[in-house]
């Protein structure tokens, strides 16, 4: 059974959607920790994130780096935290977090609401610096 971000992938769930190439897939959390919360996947369904070949997690990781640099350009931060926990979705993922502090990166803090505009206006920020990124 294909896991919800199969289904984003597929664009069968809507996603605000940040970056993308043939292996990977980035778009923001939809209950961000703070404004430019990303995940970043691979578009093969494998649960966990160690299951990757050495190749794929290496290429996953180079994605998520680019992604991460976008982040930071959209939303000026002290540093991009990353993050796998895995447990929520069994579907290996990483999370890109911007962030001032260390504790901006504590799971159980208070999600943000946006609006739709909000997701919008903040995905459509990392998506223009990751094309400039990826050039």
């Amino acid at each position: 059974m294909a896991t919800i971000f199969s289904k984003i992938i597929a664009g069968e769930i809507p996603s605000y959607k940040v970056a993308e190439d043939a292996n990977f897939y980035a778009f923001l959390d939809i209950n961000p920790l703070v404004k430019g919360h990303t995940l970043v996947v691979p578009k093969r369904e494998v649960d966990y994130i160690y299951d990757l070949s050495d190749e794929e997690l290496a290429q996953m990781h180079v994605f998520a780096k680019h992604v991460a640099l976008a982040i930071q350009k959209a939303f000026p931060c002290k540093k991009v935290g990353e993050a796998v926990i895995g447990l929520e979705v069994p579907h290996a993922h990483i999370h890109l977090i911007p962030i001032q502090k260390e504790s901006d990166m504590l799971f159980s803090n208070p999600k943000l609401k946006l609006s739709q505009e909000e997701f919008t206006e903040v995905a459509n920020a990392i998506n223009s610096a990751w094309k400039a990124e990826s050039k």
